[in-house]
């Protein structure tokens, strides 16, 4: 089997973001009505389509999904329980009523957007050649910024398929021109079985439990010239933005071993130290704070990383899991490295997965919007003239008691929540 259709099969098995709600709802300003409260999804429904059109998923069972062409295809929100129910995805309503784009970044929010890496280093796509990596030079491709996607019209009840052409350049000055492909789906039972196992699927179909599931596929075929590793390649980058709160922790498992082998724990020196009682490292997993207030970024390496990943909100009682899979041996797979940095010793040696949240880009400063993201990426080929990579990112938000929650934390990301409130929120 060639090392492509080793990295479509990658691809097909996919990153999971499964959310689960359990006790009081609290969420942002951007995402409250004009009495502060949350906003439900009909409410949210209805704000958005006062400024772009909208593609809605549901499957009669309470299960609402939101698309937006128009913003680069995002998922913008979802719902477990109807019109009703909350509006679950980070949606920056000052930044949409203001109307006016953003240079560096259109942050419309979403609960799944698109876009790719490198970030930085010599093949960044955010950097233009010769600039200095520093925020003030920062910019989103406009290829991933700006423009309406096409939407392939879905017969009822099939899915929703939409489609980009994409044509940029990295800090090498290596022209890239890409047709990108995004599908939206709801996912069945059965799929649900084949992610979690039979158990987990049938707990998640139990009386009382409310869930939402969705994936969108994400294929990027190569319509220019061959990729090569000397001037660049590219990997696909799903982000999924979520609510900040003051007791949200992001919960990271990681390989164990000796750091002689495997290196470092986590990264997180991407924008200067994280403060320690803001980042700690627990035989279970790593803790990283997610309230919005300190910019702030980590990652698992391809030595480190493990195909799990979540956070916490112990405010609101929101538990969110996110399940990928990896290569066999991700090390022996090319991972973009995205640190802004030049020149980078390895820039094909990057993270599996990474988490970011948000603060002020400087002292005094404000920050992009109040959200923290869980990513994935898929693994960067040199892609041959008509050769595509595909990678798979499902959501899954789930409504049920607290008890759900700690069992689902222990079983999915072992990892004990009473010892994580007591590590980070003393």
């Amino acid at each position: 089997m060639s090392q492509l259709h080793k990295i479509l099969s990658v691809g097909r098995r996919s990153l999971v973001v499964l959310t689960i709600v359990g006790g009081l709802a609290s969420l942002p300003a951007r995402g409250a009505t004009g009495k502060g409260e949350p906003m439900s999804y009909g409410e949210v429904k209805a704000f958005l389509a006062q400024h772009t059109p909208l593609h809605e998923l549901t499957d009669g069972r309470g299960a609402c999904v939101l698309v937006c062409p128009q913003w680069q295809g995002r998922v913008m929100t979802s719902s477990c329980d109807g019109p009703q129910g909350r509006s679950i995805g980070f949606v920056n309503r000052g930044f949409i009523e203001a109307g006016k784009p953003d240079p560096k970044f259109n942050n419309y929010g979403a609960e799944d957007r698109l876009w790719l890496a490198p970030e930085g280093g010599p093949f960044s796509l955010w950097f233009k050649p010769g600039d200095p990596q520093r925020f003030d030079h920062w910019y989103t491709p406009l290829a991933l910024d700006e423009g309406a996607w096409t939407l392939v019209a879905p017969a009822p009840g099939e899915p929703l398929v939409m489609t980009r052409r994409m044509q940029f350049q990295n800090a090498s000055a290596t022209p890239f021109d890409l047709a990108v492909t995004r599908t939206v789906r709801l996912l069945t039972g059965q799929d649900l079985a084949s992610l979690f196992g039979l158990a987990a699927a049938a707990d998640l179909e139990r009386p009382g439990v409310k869930r939402v599931a969705y994936e969108t596929i994400n294929t990027i075929t190569n319509q220019g010239p061959p990729m090569t590793r000397d001037t660049g390649l590219v990997s696909i980058w799903i982000l999924g933005m979520l609510n900040c709160g003051p007791a949200s922790v992001i919960l990271v498992p990681y390989r164990a071993g000796e750091e002689a082998k495997l290196g470092p724990v986590v990264k997180s020196d991407y924008f200067g130290p994280v403060p320690p009682e803001r980042l700690k490292i627990t035989p279970e997993a790593i803790l990283f704070r997610a309230d919005g207030k300190f910019r702030s970024k980590i990652g698992t390496s391809q030595r480190r990383a493990r195909n799990v990943l979540g956070s916490i909100d112990f405010q609101s009682g929101l538990l969110s899991i996110a399940q990928f899979t990896m290569p066999d041996d991700p090390v022996r797979h090319d991972y973009v490295n995205n640190m802004w940095q030049v020149p980078q010793a390895h820039p094909y040696v990057g993270d599996v997965a990474n988490s970011y949240n948000d603060g002020p880009t400087e002292p005094g400063g404000k920050g992009l919007g109040g959200f923290y993201e869980i990513e994935s990426l898929s693994p960067a080929v040199a892609l041959a003239t008509g050769q595509s990579l595909t990678h798979h990112h499902r959501t899954i938000h789930v409504e049920a008691d607290g008890a759900e929650l700690a069992r689902l934390a222990r079983e999915i990301l072992g990892v004990d929540l009473a010892a994580v409130r007591r590590a980070m929120l003393p």
